[in-house]
């Protein structure tokens, strides 16, 4: 018996699917460490660490996407049309421009631990905690130059987790939004106009799972705390599931940050491209604030 779609799309909005790595940064012809860490709640986390050089110097970590992974997204694993993203190249930018880069799978995600249900940045701010922490214990790390890519959930969960991490000097947050319109947005988008009325039933779920209800979401309200954090926010311009209205109003409110980069896409996964396809400009944001 099939399963009807919207039931598929709860599934995945509050369980997820796991992407396991398969590939390494020995692709890009980079040594890495394997590397576990804790979450600030104390689940295990598991990621790579590439270092630039044995010298202490400045790091820029990953924080992914829903159903990603630490390298990014790998598509047609899904009931709905999405695209690769891949943060290696990147990855590799950063490290030949002096960065040490920590690439990690969020709780849920990949090979690290399981905390149910997922919430869109909220619960998954422990996470970039823990990775901030794990980050300040190594001695080839300056702790006072940290900065973040953070992606979508990972962007929520950045803006969430920020304010605990201070110093954190520069945060590029690609694509993040308020929980609960992401959901009634991507609901409309996949199932009709009956979409958004199909999906409100999370918040009961969400309840009664003592959980962050995603209606309730709003991650402006932490960004209005990054008083010593230089933001750069991108919102792709063709993005059905995202809202300009709701990144712009993060950008407003952030006490630091450079204007909006509305960058031109067709659909989600191209916006989330920016990181690839400009990575000078990535490179060039973390060597001017970090």
């Amino acid at each position: 018996m099939k399963v009807p779609k919207h039931l598929v799309m709860t599934r995945l909005m509050t369980v997820g699917l796991r992407l396991p790595p398969t590939r390494t940064p020995a692709e890009a012809g980079l040594e890495y460490e394997e590397v576990e860490f804790t979450a600030s709640d104390g689940l295990d986390l598991k990621g790579w660490f590439v270092p630039a050089g044995p010298d202490k110097g400045p790091v820029v970590f990953f924080v992914h996407g829903w159903m990603w992974n630490r390298l990014g997204n790998v598509s047609g694993r899904v009931p709905f049309v999405d695209k690769d993203v891949d943060f290696l190249p990147t990855v590799k930018a950063l490290h030949d421009a002096g960065f040490h880069v920590l690439l990690f799978d969020l709780a849920n995600h990949g090979v690290s631990a399981t905390r149910f249900p997922i919430t869109f940045g909220q619960w998954e701010a422990r996470d970039m905690i823990g990775a901030v922490a794990y980050l300040r214990t190594r001695d080839d790390v300056d702790g006072e130059r940290i900065g973040s890519i953070a992606t979508s959930m990972g962007g929520n969960a950045a803006l969430y987790a920020a304010p605990y991490c201070q110093p954190l000097k520069a945060l590029l947050c690609v694509q993040p939004n308020r929980a609960g319109d992401f959901t009634a947005r991507f609901a409309a988008d996949q199932l009709g106009k009956v979409g958004p009325a199909m999906v409100k039933p999370l918040d009961l779920f969400y309840a009664a799972a003592r959980a962050p209800r995603p209606s309730r979401a709003n991650p402006s309200i932490p960004a209005r705390r990054l008083t010593e954090t230089m933001v750069k926010y991108v919102q792709g311009t063709g993005d059905p599931w995202g809202s300009m209205e709701n990144v712009q109003d993060m950008v407003d409110v952030s006490p630091r940050t450079l204007p909006l980069v509305k960058y031109p896409s067709t659909d989600r996964y191209t916006g989330y491209r920016y990181i690839s396809e400009q990575s000078e400009d990535v490179v060039a944001f973390f060597q001017e604030y970090l």
